[in-house]
């Protein structure tokens, strides 16, 4: 919703401000399709140039994500912690190894079945099985420090991958404004062929070479450069989902007590994403 409210704000603005002031729509709207062709096709280029194509499809999919918002939400992150925990309770109950089916194949695990949103997500699964098949392997025998590190590693790593993208939105509003003078100097010359035209008709091709800086100014610091900072706020957001899970892995094996496990837990989590102690308690006491 604010995604929307915040883009209609920056175009009336713009445009209403421009209108109110007497400006004449008509020849920004001619004009615009031949320069978005021109800006945008180029600034395209340019980040399939700067980018691999994975990182260039995240980064125009990021648009969507900006106007989804994070992934995660208060419901997702009890889901999770009583996922992890139900795993843990078949751990204590059972012995490590008994978690072996449920590490290797995911897919048919009756707990990851409990919770479907989580299991489609190979990143989550993928960082939830590893360090318990570390566990499984080493039948129980695991310094827990060294899974921390480990996992720390991981997610730093699953991290700089992700904000590849909002790097590349940021990019292209970078390339914007530069593009955008490009349009502008090729209208120029196009109007320098017709030099010997009246005023009226000069006027116009003048106008339409500008509305290119216009476009390419626009574009980068009304869009894209906001795109890329929403994108990586919500990137942010999303990884406490990460941390979560380690902190509950590393705690258990460290044989914390279940309130102390749930609470460094829940403290990974911003508040208003955050559930409370007793729903999380309460969902593990129930497993």
């Amino acid at each position: 919703m604010f995604f929307f409210i915040g883009l209609a704000v920056v175009f009336g603005a713009v445009f209403g401000g421009y209108v109110i002031a007497g400006g004449k729509m008509a020849p920004i709207i001619k004009a615009a399709p031949f320069e978005f062709l021109i800006i945008g096709g180029s600034a395209i280029g340019a980040s399939l140039v700067a980018n691999s194509f994975p990182v260039f499809k995240a980064a125009m999919g990021g648009i969507g994500q900006c106007i989804k918002g994070p992934k995660w939400h208060q419901a997702d992150y009890l889901a999770l912690m009583l996922l992890i925990g139900k795993l843990q309770t078949v751990m204590k109950k059972e012995g490590v190894v008994a978690l072996e089916s449920h590490v290797e194949n995911p897919d048919s695990s009756p707990i990851f079945g409990e919770f479907p949103k989580l299991a489609k997500d190979h990143s989550i699964v993928q960082m939830i099985c590893d360090p318990l098949r570390l566990m499984v392997i080493s039948q129980g025998n695991l310094d827990a420090d060294a899974l921390d590190d480990l996992m720390k590693k991981a997610i730093k790593v699953h991290h700089h991958e992700a904000l590849l993208a909002p790097a590349a939105l940021a990019g292209i509003a970078g390339g914007l404004p530069a593009l955008g003078i490009v349009a502008c100097v090729l209208g120029v010359v196009k109007t320098m062929g017709s030099i010997d035209q009246p005023p009226p008709v000069l006027g116009a091709l003048i106008g339409s070479a500008l509305v290119g800086t216009l476009m390419g100014v626009f574009l980068a610091y009304g869009m894209f450069e906001p795109f890329s900072n929403r994108l990586t706020q919500i990137i942010n957001e999303d990884a406490q989902a990460y941390d979560v899970i380690r902190e509950m892995i590393v705690s258990n094996l460290k044989g914390h007590p279940q309130p102390l496990v749930i609470e460094s837990a829940r403290a990974c989590i911003a508040h208003h994403s955050q559930p409370s102690f007793s729903e999380v308690f309460d969902g593990m006491r129930g497993s």
